[in-house]
């Protein structure tokens, strides 16, 4: 009796295993916006939205950005350094007390940064997408 053939199992067609995409930790964040200037709120709102995140809110004063952060649900924050005549040292503050990643924009670099959070990361503006989208998911991952 002729002996028959096993099929071949190593489907070389089949896609090889490698290592794992990591995944955007941007995608499903939820992010806490703070900036005052209506066109770079709703721009940053888009784009932010377009690349995966959950936007929480927008706080356009610091009354406004202190009670989002005390009582948000948020994984990182975005905020503007100054909103019209204040600082935002007191949001940062709460947010920092949360142990929550954020990131700073401002026009006037690091010197303009609160004195207890000169060490967070930063963005300057005007900024380019890829930068802010850059240092939202590095900081993502350095909470994680």
């Amino acid at each position: 009796m002729p002996r028959s053939e096993s099929p071949d199992l190593s489907n070389e067609d089949a896609p090889k295993a490698g290592p794992t995409p990591i995944a955007d930790p941007l995608i499903g964040a939820r992010v806490l916006i703070v900036e005052d200037d209506p066109f770079i709120a709703l721009a940053l709102e888009e784009t932010l939205h377009d690349f995966g995140m959950i936007i929480v809110g927008v706080g356009r004063s610091i009354a406004q950005a202190k009670k989002l952060a005390e009582n948000t649900l948020f994984e990182i924050a975005v905020l503007d350094v100054n909103l019209g005549h204040e600082t935002i040292d007191s949001v940062a503050d709460t947010v920092a007390a949360r142990e929550l990643p954020f990131v700073f924009t401002t026009g006037h670099g690091r010197a303009g940064l609160p004195e207890a959070h000169r060490d967070r990361a930063i963005v300057e503006k005007p900024f380019y997408v890829e930068e802010i989208l850059r240092t939202l998911r590095e900081e993502l991952i350095k909470a994680s």
